[in-house]
């Protein structure tokens, strides 16, 4: 089996939206820590998260997160 890995350009949109990492997590419901998790690719978030991150700049979810393979 081939490992895989989701990636994110959570950092990315989040920086261009001048928004802390602490303002976003409340935004959407976690921890600052959760956020930080996300975006160095520690964490991948349940697909309700992802969501709610999309939905909260109203980009479809594959223009923040996909699947690559390694």
């Amino acid at each position: 089996m081939i490992p895989s890995m989701l990636k994110n350009k959570l950092a990315d949109m989040r920086q261009r939206s001048a928004l802390t990492q602490e303002e976003l997590a409340l935004e959407v419901g976690v921890t600052r820590q959760t956020i930080i998790a996300i975006e160095k690719g520690n964490y991948a978030p349940s697909v309700l998260l992802a969501l709610k991150i999309a939905h909260f700049f109203n980009k479809p979810l594959e223009k923040i997160f996909w699947y690559e393979k390694r």
